[in-house]
């Protein structure tokens, strides 16, 4: 036999079964309706979009709703405002998960995943620890305690572990923490142990002035007082004082004069630098010869 023949021989071989696999893949894609495929993919494809866009305009209208109902309720006295403040941004929390449940389920529902078959097969318990939601409920849970204990609202002056700051929002996962320096602290709910809030009493502020033990004491006192006579009337934050509790024995062995004044929380660092500028300019007007630092400022709840 011919090497030629045996090579047009295997060569007809190869054409015929490349033929028949070339009809076979014709066939079966010829059999494909791609109308309807084609049909099923723009109709689920409108469907996202107007689920989208629906769950857009509940998000909206319901942000909207909560909004108006909270500022009617701000007219009235019966809760404060950081409380009011603390119901309103975990209202809205709450509302925003809801939605987002809703439109996921919707979406996968969309594309043909049997949610609510899964969810009844696998047990919504197991499914939620299986997605990692234990720290979620966790969260959840202990923010649930830090309101019904009321452990501080939105707006409170805080102390929470190495954070300090002013509460900005108080949510189902987490508590938003606005820090002196301007950074937003986002805590995990289960990360709050202690909370020091700052904002439940009155502040205290302490300012000391130190003089020379030959100073007229009981001058300089009338100073003092005279100044606090003239500029406590014009803060309405002052709750208390101000008090010249006397003369005061520091640590270090210095003499001084001791000056209470209770405020509200917020106000006492402003009061402190009016009285400081006060009590400066009268003493050193009057010719008293203060210490090289003759003003301890101190601030404690």
């Amino acid at each position: 036999m011919q090497p030629s023949y045996l090579i047009i021989t295997a060569s007809q071989d190869i054409a015929t079964q490349v033929t028949r696999q070339t009809n076979l893949v014709t066939t079966y894609l010829a059999k494909i309706n791609w109308e309807d495929i084609f049909g099923k993919i723009l109709t689920t494809f409108l469907s996202l979009v107007l689920l989208s866009l629906f769950f857009f305009l509940i998000n909206w209208l319901g942000k909207i709703i909560i909004r108006r109902g909270f500022k009617k309720t701000r007219r009235s006295d019966h809760l404060s405002s950081n409380r009011l403040n603390t119901i309103f941004t975990l209202s809205l929390n709450i509302f925003h998960y809801c939605v987002l449940f809703f439109y996921f389920y919707a979406i996968l529902s969309a594309i043909g995943i049997p949610v609510g078959t899964l969810l009844a097969g696998a047990g919504i318990a197991s499914v939620a620890l299986g997605l990692g939601a234990q720290g979620f409920v966790t969260d959840v849970v202990t923010g649930f305690f830090i309101l019904l204990e009321q452990q501080f609202d939105v707006g409170d002056e805080v102390k929470i572990g190495k954070i300090s700051g002013t509460i900005r929002a108080i949510g189902l996962r987490t508590t938003q923490i606005t820090d002196y320096d301007g950074t937003l602290h986002y805590v995990p709910n289960r990360n709050i142990t202690i909370v020091s809030n700052l904002s439940r009493n009155d502040m205290r502020a302490l300012v000391d002035i130190y003089f020379d033990p030959s100073s007229d004491i009981q001058k300089m006192s009338a100073i003092i007082r005279e100044v606090n006579h003239d500029l406590a009337p014009k803060f309405t934050e002052i709750t208390q004082g101000p008090t010249l509790l006397g003369t005061i024995e520091s640590p270090n062995g210095s003499l001084c004069l001791r000056v209470v004044i209770y405020t509200k929380n917020g106000a006492q660092f402003n009061i402190q630098r009016t009285f400081l500028a006060a009590y400066l300019k009268e003493l050193n007007q009057a010719g008293f010869k203060l210490k090289n630092s003759p003003l301890n400022l101190t601030t404690t709840p």
